[in-house]
């Protein structure tokens, strides 16, 4: 199909989205002549001292900042214990550092994340949590599908009573650029299982989670 005679936008973009593939990813050397490409679009000289090695210090980050594209959320998840003595009240970990990149204009989205399950049988190590929360961060993001996203795969592979997940940021795109407007905070949340259909557990995890 020809792409120009496509009139529909999503169309079109889910057209480009399917010709993508690991394999087309760019060298290293690709990605470092981009960014000597945008250092010169910006108005500055990639030749000069201070510059010299920028391109290989960007990509380098880029490798961290973005490394949720390598990572299995699922899989973090495998791992869990059902010794857990009949436990069957909230598990929540407040306060998660999160730091994401807004898939619009690529700058940063920082803020905190808020996790919360009731097992059934089953519990999982809290550090995978955070893990989870990294593995969907480290991608290009809007912060709504983030928030679906750490909370349906929590729910698929514990299967818990329920899931609660609320995240609190900062979009430095309305910071930095456009409407200029500081102090800004953007809240999601995600509630599944009994935490959407009981307001009494969705009451109790958003209490506890306001606390302190």
């Amino acid at each position: 199909m020809d792409l120009i005679s496509v009139t529909n936008g999503s169309l079109q973009n889910e057209i480009l989205k399917s010709r993508f593939t690991p394999t087309d990813k760019p060298s290293r050397a690709e990605a470092e002549q981009a960014v000597r490409c945008l250092i010169m679009w910006a108005g500055d000289d990639p030749d000069r001292e201070g510059l010299l090695d920028t391109p290989k210090r960007v990509v380098k980050s880029y490798s961290e900042l973005f490394s949720g594209y390598s990572s299995n959320p699922e899989k973090l998840l495998k791992r869990v214990f059902e010794e857990t003595s009949g436990y069957c009240e909230m598990i929540l970990l407040k306060d998660i550092a999160f730091e994401s990149f807004c898939e619009h204009h690529m700058l940063p989205i920082i803020g905190k994340v808020h996790v919360g399950y009731t097992p059934k049988r089953r519990v999982v190590g809290i550090s995978k949590l955070a893990r989870v929360v990294d593995a969907f961060a480290k991608r290009l993001q809007i912060q709504e599908r983030c928030t679906q996203d750490i909370a349906n795969t929590i729910n698929s592979t514990l299967n818990p009573d329920g899931v609660g997940v609320v995240i609190e940021a900062m979009h430095k795109c309305m910071t930095m650029r456009g409407v200029h407007k500081s102090g800004v905070s953007m809240l999601t949340t995600c509630f599944l299982g009994s935490y959407n259909t009981n307001l009494k557990k969705k009451r109790e995890f958003l209490q506890a989670v306001q606390k302190g």
